[in-house]
């Protein structure tokens, strides 16, 4: 019985002595899962709905572009790439640790002659709406990310600190438009003083030379986007794209029959050109054949050698 017992503790100090002896690796932070995680098969990856909108607004914060900003709050990451996105990441070993786009940079909100938010609009899904941003950029002595929070559902905030909103002129809208724009706010400025235009029309100016300039979308470009992402929704499953196949199949055949009925011929004007230059090479090549027989059959028939036992 102690001999047993000898051989056990034996046997437990040659584990321990090895368990010792070996490199654990201590994790201290959770890879960022979903966006650049490689374990993740890349259909689970963020998946962004539309591009970004093009960089503008005040010039020097174009320095801003791509970069990348932290900020961690509880369980979550959040992070700000100016001109791009909006992102968060749950920081957890969950296998379905949630990562997700919460914003893609979309226009600039604009109040009182002055730049006063980033919108970053089209993210993921949230019921039967899409996530949005909106960036605050604040005076700071770095940049960074200082806040975030969620006033209504799926509808986020961001506290931006950067040295590059100190001064006092830096986030106006009137110095950043081309001399032919200015000439525009200028015209309005004077038809609202003159009382030609009420303020309500003053700021439908505005708001034209902000579309046109691009810091804001238009309603009708809005509209025109809304509807071909939803066109593009209807074709997300294989089925329905099968069914749309069938649909746009059986629509042609249907159109041939009736240009065959009416004895019209449906081929393009390509293949057309096509056909005719292959039976031109054809017919040239057939004349060119029967060029030389004759020519062949003329010196057969001629030998060209003069016979004066005829004469």
């Amino acid at each position: 019985m102690g001999r047993r017992r000898t051989v056990s503790l034996g046997l437990w100090a040659l584990y321990a002595q090895l368990v010792l002896s070996t490199k654990m690796k201590i994790v201290e932070e959770p890879n960022t899962f979903g966006l650049n995680n490689p374990f993740v098969p890349q259909s689970n990856k963020l998946q962004p709905k539309v591009e970004p909108s093009s960089v503008s607004g005040p010039p020097h914060l174009f320095r801003l572009a791509g970069k990348c900003f932290n900020f961690l709050e509880s369980t979550y990451k959040y992070e700000f790439c100016p001109f791009h996105n909006v992102t968060q990441h749950e920081q957890s070993f969950r296998w379905n640790a949630y990562s997700g786009i919460l914003g893609i940079w979309h226009e600039w909100e604009i109040e009182n002659n002055t730049f006063v938010g980033m919108w970053m609009r089209e993210g993921d899904s949230c019921g039967n709406k899409n996530r949005q941003t909106k960036v605050l950029l604040v005076c700071g002595r770095s940049n960074k990310l200082v806040q975030v929070s969620e006033p209504s559902t799926c509808v986020y905030s961001l506290t931006f600190e950067t040295p590059l909103v100190c001064h006092p002129h830096s986030l106006l809208v009137y110095p950043t438009l081309s001399e032919t724009l200015r000439r525009k706010w200028d015209e309005a400025e004077q038809a609202l003083y003159d009382e030609l235009i009420t303020l309500q029309g003053y700021k439908k100016k505005l708001k034209a030379i902000f579309e046109e300039v691009g810091y804001i979308k238009s309603a009708v470009g809005k509209q025109s986007e809304k509807q071909r992402k939803t066109k593009v929704v209807h074709l997300e499953t294989l089925e329905t794209c099968k069914n749309k196949y069938e649909e746009l199949t059986k629509e042609v055949q249907r159109l041939r029959g009736l240009l065959a009925q009416n004895g019209i011929s449906y081929g393009n004007k390509s293949d057309t050109a096509s056909n005719e230059n292959v039976s031109n090479e054809k017919a040239f090549a057939q004349q060119t054949k029967l060029e030389v027989l004759k020519e062949n059959e003329h010196l057969r028939g001629d030998t060209g050698i003069r016979d004066d036992s005829r004469l």
